[in-house]
């Protein structure tokens, strides 16, 4: 009886589908793991976007579940923060799609719980655990030393080529006891120290407020807001944060606690997907540094 269960799909999931099908979308996309796990996920991902059966089944997402818990195991104490909270995710589908008639309202419940913990503790993070966070440390450090954030530095932070190269010979790790004979000077525009501060206060702010919007029992119109603080963040932080993965993966998550009457939002919820989609694979901002001529 447990196996027939597993392997039978859900009759009728209703819009929350599409957050299940955005989700096999996200690993597609960004495989992960190591070569024992990476097929099989793309497999089941494959499977589950072909075949609507495949995608109803609760054993298709305690696989997933399972395969993606490998890949923590495997990358510890490593993975990226979003991989643990996709495990607990294709866990939630899993139960949700075995919870038969009530599947769909299980599966929302649990979207809003995830959103609503996974901030909280983003949250508790930066203001209570990370004295490095609250004083700016972090974002002064990370735009100037991670060369993915090169493109957004140069256009939003007033800084040249040569200052922010001189920036990181600057900060560079010497071995232990040596000194830079001739140390560059080290450069912080006004610019970049509001980029800096807006980065730490805006980030902490949204976070704040979406984990109190989904973990607040909000009703009527406030319902709407919830959704709409949780696109802002979306739509904004991973225009320069280069981890869409974890972006497509929020959004197929908030998508899933949007109520059946909530359409236009699931339509916002997947226009930013895309939009998401769009940062990672054009060069927006290298863009408009070329068109501008920074140097």
């Amino acid at each position: 009886m447990w196996a027939t269960r597993w392997i039978s799909p859900a009759s009728n999931f209703g819009p929350a589908e599409l957050a299940l099908r955005l989700t096999a979308i996200d690993l597609l996309l960004r495989p992960m793991g190591p070569w024992g796990v990476r097929p099989l996920i793309l497999a089941i991902a494959g499977l589950a976007l072909l075949l609507p059966r495949v995608l109803r089944a609760p054993a298709t997402w305690y696989a997933l579940a399972g395969l993606v818990t490998a890949r923590v195991v495997a990358d510890w104490p490593l993975p990226d923060n979003h991989i643990y909270l996709l495990a607990y995710w294709c866990l939630a589908v899993a139960l949700a799609l075995g919870a038969g008639a009530e599947g769909a309202r299980v599966l929302g419940l649990s979207s809003r719980l995830l959103i609503g913990l996974a901030f909280l503790m983003g949250v508790v993070w930066k203001g209570a655990l990370s004295p490095d966070y609250l004083d700016g440390r972090f974002f002064r450090v990370t735009l100037l030393t991670d060369e993915r954030f090169t493109d957004v530095t140069l256009l939003l932070g007033g800084l040249t080529g040569e200052q922010l190269d001189g920036n990181r010979e600057y900060l560079g790790p010497l071995p232990e006891g040596a000194e830079l004979l001739d140390p560059p000077p080290f450069v912080e525009p006004r610019a970049f120290r509001w980029l800096a501060a807006a980065s730490t206060w805006g980030m902490l702010g949204v976070e704040a407020l979406v984990a109190l919007a989904f973990l607040l029992p909000l009703r009527g119109r406030a319902v709407t807001l919830r959704h709409l603080l949780l696109l802002l963040f979306c739509v904004v932080t991973y225009a320069f944060a280069p981890v869409p993965g974890f972006g497509w993966l929020l959004l197929a998550i908030g998508l899933a606690a949007c109520g059946p009457g909530q359409r236009h939002m699931r339509v916002a919820y997947v226009t930013a997907w895309f939009l998401v989609l769009l940062y990672a694979e054009v060069p927006w901002a290298g863009l408009l540094i070329g068109w501008l001529g920074i140097e």
